[in-house]
């Protein structure tokens, strides 16, 4: 495919945060992702990186993702993976997995909810 093909690939505009790492640093940087597509994503941040870079993501309910720097534009840079991905899984809720933090987790109706009174 050419870069003008890729363009019809269907993408899903939405705002979540991730994180990338280069691979000549283990630190991860913390940023924006505009719009996501099985085949790459639009990422906005303060991270320098130049066009050509190797970069991994960690997204939301996918884990971390190879890729490639495709373009960069002052702040924002695409990213092409190495391989699809389900963007819709980016999207699904979080999970009430053990890993998820109690404040995410849906509250046990554990507590018996006695008689309401008026205030």
């Amino acid at each position: 495919m050419t870069d003008i093909d890729h363009r019809h690939i269907g993408r899903d505009s939405l705002f979540l945060m991730a994180e990338v790492r280069l691979p000549e640093s283990d630190a991860e940087h913390r940023i924006k992702v505009r719009n996501l597509s099985a085949g790459g994503m639009m990422a906005e941040g303060a991270v320098k990186v130049q066009r050509g870079t190797q970069i991994e993501v960690n997204l939301r309910n996918i884990g971390w993702v190879e890729g490639v720097v495709a373009w960069i534009q002052e702040n924002r840079f695409g990213i092409a993976f190495h391989a699809e991905v389900d963007p819709k899984l980016a999207r699904a809720p979080v999970g009430a997995g053990e890993s998820t933090p109690r404040f995410v987790k849906v509250p046990l109706g554990n507590s018996p909810i006695g008689p309401l009174r008026k205030i």
